[in-house]
């Protein structure tokens, strides 16, 4: 059966399966390319370029495909912002603008018009996924899970790019919106991590999510006022401490098979890596720099064996299924 093939009478063509989590790949890469833009300046400066063409390519090109499903498949697309999980994966499309607009600073008319659709797309997802929680008739607490930041905490993202364009306020509008959420959102899942069944095994790999708004928001944080205060301090410790909680569980996630979620992994650790790198630029000690190259080399090799295992998944048919 061919990628785009023809509707049978008892399956779907494949189309139908791709999951708009597939933007979690373009954030992951995206993620690789800030960590080695702020981790690898003493010995490799430009090479963040080769991941950040990587990660538009990829960007390009899942964009392109998942329109021809709009077109092709439009109650495919309907459904999937009515499930209670997939739907928090719609701002990744957003936020993917927002991270390459980080990633090609360089250039200012390229980053400034990545940026501008960016933050539009995320305000109108971060309203109607609230939305979607407040007016709801089919939500309980067990679709509770590390996914429902995407779409709100993924504000935090906005100055990454905000701060170095100028617009300040508006950084600062996002940034809140993001912090906010994230303390009333963490309780939620974690008390539903706390006192309900664990997460089924496909979704085992959204833990690591936990990791994200800690760290994107100690940079954005000290991209906005410049410095490392006691706010700034609580954001990087947070998350490193939970950096600590996941990685000493890391054979339970060994044990995991790779689906696309697990993808999971790749932004909050790359994100890590990246507020790491900056904490050494406050703070050159030894503590820091060796912390900052060795999650640099962890999420690169992490990476590659995400790629190398979604590429096999696709060419042996073992991606695009009905879940």
């Amino acid at each position: 059966m061919s990628f785009l093939g023809p509707e049978g009478e008892t399956e779907q063509p494949k189309l139908v399966y791709l999951p708009i989590s597939f933007f979690a790949i373009v954030m992951g890469l995206s993620g690789l390319t800030l960590a080695w833009k702020a981790g690898a300046q003493d010995f490799a400066p430009d090479a963040y370029q080769w991941f950040g063409s990587i990660a538009t390519l990829a960007m390009i090109a899942i964009t392109a495909v998942y329109a021809f499903k709009i077109i092709r498949h439009p109650q495919a697309v309907i459904k999937e912002t009515q499930h209670p999980v997939k739907l928090n994966f719609f701002p990744a499309f957003s936020i993917s603008f927002l991270l390459l607009s980080a990633v090609w600073q360089s250039s200012l008319a390229l980053s400034h018009t990545l940026w501008l659709i960016g933050v539009t797309l995320q305000l109108c997802m971060t309203v109607y996924v609230i939305s979607s929680w407040i007016h709801h008739t089919h939500y309980n607490l067990a679709h509770a899970n590390p996914s429902w930041f995407i779409p709100v905490v993924g504000n935090i993202i906005v100055p990454l790019g905000g701060s170095h364009l100028g617009y300040i306020e508006v950084s600062w509008f996002f940034f809140s919106i993001g912090i906010v959420f994230w303390i009333v959102l963490l309780t939620i899942v974690m008390y539903r991590l706390f006192f309900h069944e664990p997460l089924p095994e496909r979704m085992t790999p959204m833990l690591f999510i936990l990791l994200a708004p800690p760290s994107v928001g100690f940079i954005s944080y000290t991209n906005l006022i410049g410095e490392v205060d006691v706010f700034a301090r609580v954001l990087y410790y947070s998350a490193l401490f939970m950096s600590m909680v996941l990685f000493s569980n890391i054979i339970r996630f060994i044990k995991v098979p790779f689906f696309i979620s697990s993808w999971a992994y790749s932004f909050p650790v790359a994100a890590l890596t990246a507020a790491t790198a900056k904490m050494k630029g406050f703070f050159p000690n030894l503590f820091y720099q060796s912390l900052s190259i060795i999650l640099l080399a962890l999420v690169t090799l992490l990476l590659i064996w995400l790629v190398y295992r979604t590429i096999v998944g696709i060419m042996n048919d073992q991606i695009f299924k009905p879940e």
